[in-house]
């Protein structure tokens, strides 16, 4: 099946985008790396008058470090945030998790802004903006603004980027030294979506005890889950007197998931549970240089 009839423009600036999306509103759609949003149309599940490629907008592709905080274009490659330097040192657990995302020809072609932007709870990078307290760079016709991720995903596919607005960058938080962080998922298949997975990342204090936490869940409700009881639980505490089942208990209990084909929603909460167990063990063991 092919994509229905649309027609198709290729702005070359951020400015010319948001024109675009003001003059077509619903009838437009942005493509980022297409990785979602092609097979969406090849099989007809959606149809747009008007398809915005973002490819020739170059100022939407950066990595750009700042004293505080990281910086990504919404178009920067899923592999050239993996093989960036800066990113393995400034964001570990997004360098972490891209490897998790699909097979390398669609980290190739991926964008980090195209799967943010898509929402998808199953997904990874949505889960690590969610974990780390990124910040969202959104462009309009008002100029840019800043949204947090928890105010950033609303439901599944579903976003607070307007429909004359475009993710122009991300920025993610340097959580600086005595920091660990950790990635695990469950899927049935390399390169498929998560069943369920969990991402932490943990800060100490001077004295050796934990400052501050983010621990976040894929595939366990509409959107990426913030575990906050838990990152609460957390604070204060000496990584040795850590309960680990205690707190994966606390970080899992409030969630929901559905059942699908894939798996029940009970079977999801029982894999979270050691997947939490597992990253908070990790994150911990390199926080403290153990």
């Amino acid at each position: 099946m092919k994509a229905a009839s649309f027609e198709y423009h290729a702005p070359t600036t951020i400015e010319e985008t948001v024109a675009l999306l003001r003059e077509h509103g619903d009838d437009a759609k942005l493509l980022a790396g297409g990785q979602s949003l092609v097979p969406i149309l090849a099989l007809r599940l959606a149809r747009f008058a008007h398809l915005i490629d973002l490819n020739p907008v170059e100022e939407l592709s950066f990595i750009t470090a700042a004293s505080d905080y990281l910086s990504i274009g919404a178009m920067t490659r899923q592999a050239s945030a993996q093989a960036s330097p800066q990113v393995a040192t400034l964001a570990p657990l997004l360098s972490r998790a891209i490897p998790f995302i699909g097979h390398f020809q669609i980290r190739n072609r991926g964008t980090i802004g195209g799967s943010i932007a898509h929402a998808d709870p199953a997904s990874e990078l949505p889960a690590v903006a969610s974990a780390l307290g990124a910040e969202m760079e959104i462009c309009g016709p008002a100029g840019a603004r800043r949204v947090p991720a928890e105010d950033f995903f609303s439901s599944v596919w579903e976003t607070a980027v307007n429909p004359d607005e475009v993710l122009c960058a991300i920025q993610f938080p340097n959580w600086g030294e005595q920091s660990g962080f950790a990635i695990e998922e469950l899927a049935w298949r390399p390169g498929d979506f998560a069943i369920a997975g969990a991402l932490c990342a943990v800060h100490l204090d001077p004295s050796g005890r934990i400052e501050r936490a983010g621990l976040a869940l894929m595939g366990m409700g509409p959107t990426p889950l913030r575990a906050e009881a838990a990152e609460a639980a957390l604070i204060g505490v000496a990584p040795a007197e850590v309960a680990l089942e205690e707190l994966a208990e606390l970080a899992v209990a409030p969630t929901s998931p559905s059942d699908d084909v894939h798996a029940s929603g009970a079977y999801r909460k029982q894999v979270a549970r050691g997947l939490v167990r597992r990253t908070l063990a990790a994150a911990l063991r390199e926080a403290t240089g153990a």
